[in-house]
């Protein structure tokens, strides 16, 4: 099969106004919630993305209908599940196939699903998920396949043993649907549960404590179908910010979620890049200084990542770029993935200067002039830093394995070239 490349001729400023697609971290559980209903749910500002396409495919697996309405309308009608085997090669593709569990187990009291896939950036734990679903009253057998059964799902109090994102969405799929009230604490809370948990209560759910660490979920109402609209994605707009900072070019992010980025907000600005609120938009303005700002007395800053409403993890990878073209020296502490640094070799090879401390720190110096390279997409968030390195470098680039890249960032070459960039999509 042929392979997938970007080719980017770097060096050019950017300029005009880009919308960040639907949140890729909310439209998956909020496909997968479909299936709690028998009745028609109808899903606008959907981003077309792999990893949903796959999730769409496996949803139809299980006997749903679901069915492309329009660019980003998604229709899914799920008037018969079958607790089916879903099938290994899909469920490798994305780590999202996990997302199924919860709400399979809400309406057919048992499910079989293999190991789900996604990016290789460590080790990413699904006990959170199982001990939510034995509080619940499921049992579970782990194996070569993991296999649930609850004939009767019973509200519980919950402490998640961590704040995991789909941990707590599969938890609440589950607790939607138990008869009586949980209580889950130690919930993660940012914009996409957000979005699922307003998704659900759409559906006829009762949820309170919505954006904090502890929701009470009032269960067993029978839940029926929804028309719900996707909220942007911050992950995309952070993106956006770092692309505009790297070209000092201009750039207006439309309907940016502007309530959601104020800690994205911080962590560029303590790289020096300024942002500005424009009613829903978020402005990044041309040939900033980009010079780091140092802790008080003139220690070296850090910039880390941690659970929301903290600096998200998704964003490190776009941060480190950004960083190589500051003024300045900071240090990258990535506390969630211990494989997410390890891209970094690839901008050493452009020209940045960046030492690897260890797993989880790097050290980066800048400005640096990066120089055009031929490299990989080694997963969704590095693979699009590495499109900002190229954009930014003197000369060519050629990034491979841009499927990577599509599983998160809709139509991302058309996006870009009409803000100015030189980017094409090509076979190799």
């Amino acid at each position: 099969m042929p392979q997938l490349q970007f080719v980017v001729e770097g060096g050019h400023r950017l300029h005009g106004t880009v919308r960040p697609a639907g949140n890729k971290n909310a439209a998956l559980p909020i496909v997968a919630s479909a299936l709690l209903t028998d009745q028609p749910v109808l899903l606008d500002n959907v981003p077309r993305i792999r990893d949903v396409e796959t999730l769409v495919d496996l949803v139809r697996s299980v006997g749903a209908e679901a069915e492309w309405t329009g660019r980003n309308t998604l229709r899914i009608e799920a008037r018969v599940v079958r607790p089916a085997d879903l099938d290994p090669a899909l469920c490798a593709k994305i780590r999202a196939s996990i997302l199924l569990a919860g709400p399979l187990l809400a309406r057919c009291g048992e499910v079989t699903l293999p190991p789900p896939g996604g990016d290789v950036i460590g080790r990413r734990r699904v006990d959170t998920h199982f001990l939510a679903f034995e509080r619940l009253g499921a049992t579970f057998e782990v194996g070569e396949r993991f296999v649930l059964r609850a004939p009767r799902l019973v509200g519980a109090d919950i402490l998640l043993d961590e704040p995991s994102v789909t941990g707590t969405e599969n938890a609440l799929c589950a607790a939607v649907a138990a008869r009586g009230t949980t209580i889950l604490r130690n919930a993660a809370s940012e914009p996409h549960v957000q979005d699922h948990c307003r998704m659900l209560v759409a559906m006829g759910a009762r949820i309170e404590g919505i954006g904090t660490n502890t929701l009470t979920i009032h269960g067993g109402a029978p839940l029926g179908g929804c028309t719900h609209a996707i909220g942007p994605d911050h992950i995309e707009v952070g993106s956006f910010v770092g692309l505009a900072a790297v070209t000092r070019s201009a750039l207006r992010i439309a309907d940016a979620g502007v309530e959601h980025l104020r800690m994205v907000r911080m962590g560029f600005e303590r790289l020096g890049v300024h942002t500005e609120v424009d009613g829903a938009d978020l402005v990044v303005p041309a040939d900033q200084s980009l010079r780091i700002q140092n802790d008080l007395g003139g220690a070296v800053p850090k910039l880390e990542d941690q659970p929301w409403p903290a600096f998200p993890a998704d964003l490190m990878s776009i941060a480190i770029v950004t960083a190589t073209q500051c003024e300045g020296l900071i240090l990258m502490h990535e506390k969630m993935f211990e494989s997410r640094m390890f891209f970094v070799d690839k901008l050493v090879a452009m020209g940045a200067r960046i030492v690897l401390c260890d797993p989880h720190r790097v050290l980066v110096s800048g400005p640096s002039e990066l120089r055009g390279a031929t490299v990989e997409s080694p997963d969704i968030r590095a693979g699009m830093a590495m499109v900002l390195a190229a954009c930014a470098a003197r000369g060519r680039s050629v990034i491979n394995n841009v499927g990577q890249i599509e599983r998160g960032y809709e139509r991302i070459d058309e996006r870009l070239r009409a803000l100015g960039a030189k980017i094409e999509r090509v076979e190799r």
